[in-house]
């Protein structure tokens, strides 16, 4: 997202949808309390843990960050549940304490300190859709080279971004972005003439060229990479911006147009068919109009999420912001795809920590799946459901 992850995108899903960056996410307001429904305490889950403990301080310790940049009174609602940034930061530090505890010793002091919320998903009834995102790591060049002719760009000079609520009177979080000519703001190019025409003006900085086209798009989608150079030197990508372009997914193309099933779609499965028919590249990449630019990232840690601090692999998710509007702690369930192409069963803590364009509603969640090609091969499988619950500590009165 994007992205985005600034993100929130992606893994198998994310060639349907895409996690797109929120750095630039709006600012949440209340929701009906529909999405989330309190368990009761004899109905909590037994809190275990697959990961046992691995990097869930790094996870927490970037959710304290954003609570301590923000002022202590602001409020975020998960539902009807209305918390200040000074409760909602004393509830994370606590819930990761209390995660080191055993089992049956963590259930009786998250019960005694927290009110557990469950997502009613898409269904209604808790069933949460499921996807995966990553870092790529892309060899690179500084210069063009070839084959390494294909441009990661960085945020184009004359790329503007309305915020309507600047000129209405009215609280908006609707942007337009395009660019001015002849005095006149217009829509931004397209990918297809960004890629595969003369959209962009002359002198937009490139941060590296690749030799994979595909590679480029896949970076999109997920919203930051790592490009390495020849001289071992690494640069880290990150979500500057879009072109303001709806995203429209190549995968379900593909699917529409009978070329891939639904039951084989993954990103995996459209790097192949693309392989296949080089003549069908720039159509189907074409397809897709949404376009991201990059900015570098500092060196060290992982690709920022929505709240402007890093994610961590296997302890971050992206869900819908407009719902669930602050990284707090959570805990899922779920059945998901394993390096050896198998499957295993997933319990863990996790930190709320991203969002994305295509993360819609109580019934998506993106697990960030860590850095490389390995995560890549699990995040481009994931499509699965499991189950989303938010631990929200609870006031005197609770």
């Amino acid at each position: 997202m994007i992205p985005g992850r600034g993100f929130a995108l992606a893994g198998a899903a994310s060639l349907v949808v895409l996690l797109g960056a929120c750095a630039h996410a709006p600012v949440a307001q209340p929701v009906p309390e529909a999405v989330l429904e309190p368990v009761s305490p004899e109905s909590w889950p037994e809190f275990v843990d697959d990961l046992q403990g691995e990097g869930l301080s790094d996870a927490c310790a970037a959710s304290l960050h954003f609570f301590q940049r923000s002022p202590g009174d602001r409020v975020f609602a998960f539902g009807a549940w209305e918390r200040t940034a000074d409760e909602l930061a004393e509830g994370v530090r606590r819930a990761c304490q209390l995660a080191d505890l055993p089992v049956e010793e963590r259930g009786r002091a998250l019960r005694d300190e927290f009110v557990l919320l469950r997502s009613v998903g898409r269904d209604g009834h808790g069933e949460v859709f499921f996807t995966g995102y990553y870092e790529p790591l892309l060899d690179a060049r500084r210069i063009e080279e070839a084959p390494f002719i294909h441009p990661i760009y960085g945020l184009p000079d004359d790329l503007v971004t309305v915020h309507l609520a600047d000129f209405t009177a009215a609280a908006s979080t609707a942007k337009i972005v395009g660019r001015i000519e002849d005095r006149r703001l217009v829509p931004y190019p397209e990918r297809a003439a960004i890629d595969f025409g003369t959209g962009l003006v002359d002198g937009v900085e490139v941060l590296g060229w690749v030799d994979d086209p595909v590679d480029v798009f896949f970076l999109h989608v997920q919203g930051s990479g790592t490009l390495i150079f020849d001289d071992g030197d690494r640069l880290r990508a990150g979500y500057a911006a879009t072109n303001g372009r709806p995203y429209r997914s190549i995968g379900r193309l593909l699917i529409d147009d009978g070329l891939v099933s639904s039951d084989e779609m993954s990103m995996q499965a459209i790097r192949a068919y693309l392989e296949n028919h080089p003549d069908e590249l720039n159509r189907v990449l074409s397809y897709n109009p949404s376009y991201v630019f990059f900015r570098p990232l500092p060196p060290t840690g992982g690709p920022l999420g929505c709240y402007g601090e890093p994610v961590t692999g296997g302890r971050s998710v992206a869900t819908d912001r407009s719902l669930f509007p602050a990284p707090v702690m959570a805990w899922i369930r779920a059945v998901l795809p394993t390096l050896d192409g198998g499957e295993e069963e997933v319990a863990r803590f996790v930190l709320n920590q991203d969002t994305g364009g295509s993360i819609k509603g109580p019934g998506r969640v993106d697990l960030f799946v860590g850095q490389g090609e390995d995560a890549g091969a699990v995040a481009g499988r994931t499509k699965h459901t499991g189950e989303l619950y938010f631990l929200i500590p609870k006031r005197n009165q609770e």
